[in-house]
């Protein structure tokens, strides 16, 4: 890469804001052997800067499911540690974000995530997101921050079109390494597309997976796919001239996570786009899954290592 700032990158590699992100642990917290207080305990004991936490992660213990005094102790074990929180959803519509912006009140969290789930032709689809953040401007100035993230069927542009448009001075760009490949991009021209507009990050690998005229995705340990990590975090870094543009980097390991090809070669101009479910990674057999659980547990971990590792090989 051209006209780098070495010395600026090499302070930023060493000063990388790492969160950790419940999905790494997503099959543990569906069978509840790890819950969101289980989390803080390991940001903490990792030397990270917080914790991306879903509403729904840790079933009947989710955040969403707790009472305000528990989402208050919550909240107190986290300043406790100097955890920042943030806080995700997977929806865009009012009682999606009404539900998320409350947890996020009660834990004290900085930053509230989501990505739209609609189902349409582009152009519909395009216009109900348009209503959903005319209501969410409402909470512009909360002092929450917002992100909106490429979930597999929006194109760079078309996120780009939806912040610019929306008024909101703190709605910015949620960048997945590898989400914009279902919908038929590649991430290093992604990330050119919405540079200006990024704030902060969801880190992982994955194989890329031609299906049909488009591109699937399977999530893989990082460091094993076809994904190019080290140019990706150093563009990343190196975003904002006088301060760090990237406030957070989400470690998102979750070995095994499919999707599937939403926009194509062949689509024309205002494309089908199709349901999804929230992303869901495949549940192992019984009798594997002990193993699994600790197997993802150590996956975890050993992405924060490679990312560290990574960054130290920039200073």
């Amino acid at each position: 890469m051209k006209n780098i700032d070495h010395s600026l990158l090499v302070e930023r590699a060493r000063n990388i804001p790492l969160y950790l992100h419940a999905y790494a642990f997503h099959l543990n917290m569906r069978y509840e052997r790890l819950i969101p207080s289980d989390l803080l305990d390991i940001a903490h004991q990792q030397d990270l800067c917080g914790v991306k936490i879903h509403v729904e992660d840790g079933e009947s213990q989710s955040l969403q499911k707790l009472s305000l005094e528990e989402l208050t102790k919550f909240k107190s074990k986290a300043q406790e540690y100097g955890l920042d929180i943030h806080i995700e959803t997977s929806a865009s519509d009012k009682d999606t974000l009404d539900e998320a912006i409350r947890i996020a009140r009660a834990t004290g969290a900085s930053s509230v995530r989501f990505y739209p789930r609609y189902e349409g032709y582009l152009y519909d689809v395009l216009t109900k997101i348009s209503v959903d953040l005319d209501y969410l401007r409402q909470y512009d100035n909360c002092g929450l921050s917002f992100t909106i993230e490429q979930h597999e069927d929006l194109k760079s542009h078309e996120l780009v079109t939806l912040v610019k448009n929306s008024g909101m001075k703190n709605l910015s760009i949620l960048f997945d390494f590898a989400n914009m490949i279902n919908a038929n991009e590649l991430p290093l021209s992604a990330l050119d597309a919405m540079a200006p507009y990024i704030t902060q990050v969801h880190v992982k690998d994955a194989k890329i997976i031609r299906e049909g005229s488009g591109w699937a995705h399977e999530a893989c340990r990082t460091g094993k796919g076809d994904l190019p990590i080290k140019e990706l975090l150093i563009k990343l870094l190196m975003l904002g001239e006088e301060r760090q543009q990237i406030t957070s980097f989400g470690l998102e390991e979750e070995v095994d996570y499919y999707a599937p090809a939403f926009r194509f070669d062949d689509e024309g101009g205002n494309p089908w786009i199709p349901w999804r479910d929230a992303s869901f990674t495949p549940l192992p057999d019984a009798e594997y899954l002990d193993e699994r659980l600790e197997l993802e547990k150590m996956h975890a971990l050993d992405q924060i290592t490679y990312i560290r590792n990574q960054c130290n090989d920039l200073v």
